[in-house]
């Protein structure tokens, strides 16, 4: 990455709930930010680009085809490098990149921000989760119990 990633949001799915994974997300100093359930809205950007990808990509290729691993390499560098972006004012991913280039923290930076004190790990029950983030223990100290800090190893 020619960044630092500060945070990641997903939707709900299980997958992004498993412990070993927001775990290792504390490790790399990357707070986890899950998105309310039937809101996909807050999602927008994603939403967007795998419309792109199904359209311009997944409607004109085999999943099956021998040489897809290279097929995908080749369009993520057309549409980052490339593909003009209209929510970019028709500039490319990488081309905004640089443009932010000097704005962006450095992973030292971004480690030296992290507050594990403020992390806790997320419930894919977004009613428990709600609950749980509601609780007082469930920021306020290390713990390996369900809901408290989340600290990245040293």
């Amino acid at each position: 990455m020619p960044f630092a990633i500060q945070r990641i949001q997903t939707d709900r799915g299980l997958e992004f709930f498993a412990e070993k994974v927001q775990r290792r997300l504390a490790d790399e100093f990357i707070k986890f930010r899950p998105i309310p359930p039937r809101s996909p809205h807050l999602n927008g950007k994603v939403e967007r680009s795998q419309l792109t990808d199904l359209v311009e990509f997944w409607s004109r290729r085999d999943p099956k085809d021998p040489r897809i691993a290279q097929l995908i390499e080749e369009w993520q560098f057309e549409y980052n490098w490339r593909r003009s972006h209209g929510s970019l004012k028709g500039r490319t991913p990488a081309e905004r990149v640089g443009e932010l280039a000097a704005k962006t923290p450095l992973h030292e930076e971004v480690a030296a921000l992290y507050d594990c004190s403020k992390e806790r790990l997320c419930y894919s029950a977004w009613k428990t989760d709600q609950i749980v983030a509601g609780l007082p223990s469930a920021r306020s100290k290390r713990s390996d119990q369900a809901g408290g800090g989340v600290k990245p190893k040293k």
